[in-house]
């Protein structure tokens, strides 16, 4: 019989793929039992590492932020979380859950409505500030794909018109990102006194001002011990807030090289330390490398917003904030821009290595 790999041909297969419009949701609604070729990740990336699996992700209680005693209190379980995990979930951030649910419900609904009603939103274009697409990095990555669809809106300058928005889900993200945008304020003042920074610190540096909302969807797979919804990568940003919901799938890797799932929480919202947040912390505080993980049962729906400078500082020299440094503490990272940081980014892709060390000092 003779070997069908000598007929494949993955450039073929993922423009074929992409020309669809219709996403991973539209390989599954196909009826599909075997995975295309070009999702098939490699055992070395599928396997856990060693040597067990935790589910003591810290839970921050926000209750009472505003009280000195409280406050102090939640600031030294951020600086530890930060400096130690790189993770942690928020509960009790003021965030009613109804708008939560209502975002979990109105993304996966966009995702599952008919595919000619989403077609209209599937773009490459990096320039579109609200667009629908399948692996960020599809038509120029070596490596495999990720099992994942995404609708993506960008908000310059925390700005963007709710009438760009799908009607299935403007509502939904109009009211979403007015109460995140306001956390993101909370958060950038504690995270400045985890520092032992004044709580104004990180506003005066405007890294926090642009708002980057990634939508996916992680349909269900009929082959989950074949590929990922996401390869191990960090995040670009300077810290993230995500929502997902009840089905489970994110993992990181601790300092201990220790598989951690996200485990989820009702009515949480879950923090990691971005790039651009250790890189100004001189290490202080670390991004870890996490992952997604799919399912053959359920599918998975999560919203990701990534926090960057404001447009006027894109390019902006960040380097170690300086009240951190020390002549024991020198700087370990060059100054870099955000623009030159995230085109080296989509530059190397979610193929699992830090961002980080390639603005390392010698």
């Amino acid at each position: 019989m003779e070997d069908e790999s000598i007929f494949y041909n993955k450039e073929e297969e993922v423009k074929a793929f992409d020309e669809t419009k219709a996403g991973v949701k539209g390989l599954v609604d196909s009826g599909i039992t075997k995975i295309p070729k070009f999702f098939i990740h490699t055992p070395e990336i599928l396997k856990t590492p060693p040597p067990e699996i935790l589910e003591d992700v810290p839970v921050i209680d926000f209750r009472g932020y505003q009280d000195r005693e409280r406050r102090a209190e939640i600031v030294e379980e951020i600086r530890s979380a930060s400096e130690n995990w790189g993770f942690f979930q928020m509960i009790n951030h003021g965030i009613p859950i109804s708008v939560l649910d209502d975002m979990i419900e109105d993304i996966k609904r966009f995702h599952e409505q008919p595919q000619e009603m989403k077609m209209e939103w599937y773009s490459r274009d990096r320039n579109r500030r609200v667009r629908f697409f399948s692996n960020g990095d599809l038509l120029v990555s070596k490596g495999p794909a990720n099992w994942r669809d995404t609708i993506a809106f960008e908000f310059l300058d925390g700005e963007l018109d709710p009438a760009l928005y799908p009607q299935i889900c403007r509502e939904a993200v109009k009211e979403y990102m007015k109460h995140v945008i306001k956390t993101s304020k909370t958060l950038s003042e504690i995270l400045s006194e985890a520092l032992g920074l004044p709580s104004d610190y990180i506003s005066t540096l405007q890294c926090m001002e642009t708002e980057s909302l990634v939508c996916h969807y992680y349909p269900v797979c009929p082959e989950p011990e074949l590929t990922l919804g996401a390869t191990n990568h960090t995040d670009p940003s300077f810290i993230t807030i995500l929502l997902q919901d009840n089905v489970g799938g994110l993992q990181f890797l601790n300092q201990q090289n220790q598989c951690v799932h996200v485990a989820p929480h009702p009515g949480a919202l879950v923090v990691n330390i971005g790039d651009f947040m250790q890189l100004i912390s001189n290490d202080k505080f670390k991004s870890v490398k996490h992952r997604v993980v799919v399912g053959k049962e359920n599918s998975r729906t999560s919203v990701a917003c990534l926090f960057y400078p404001s447009t006027a500082n894109k390019f902006r020299p960040y380097g170690a904030i300086k009240e951190l440094l020390s002549s024991s503490n020198p700087p370990i990272y060059r100054e870099t821009t955000h623009s030159e940081f995230m085109a080296f980014f989509r530059s190397k892709g979610l193929h699992g290595h830090s961002n980080l060390p390639h603005f390392q000092l010698p």
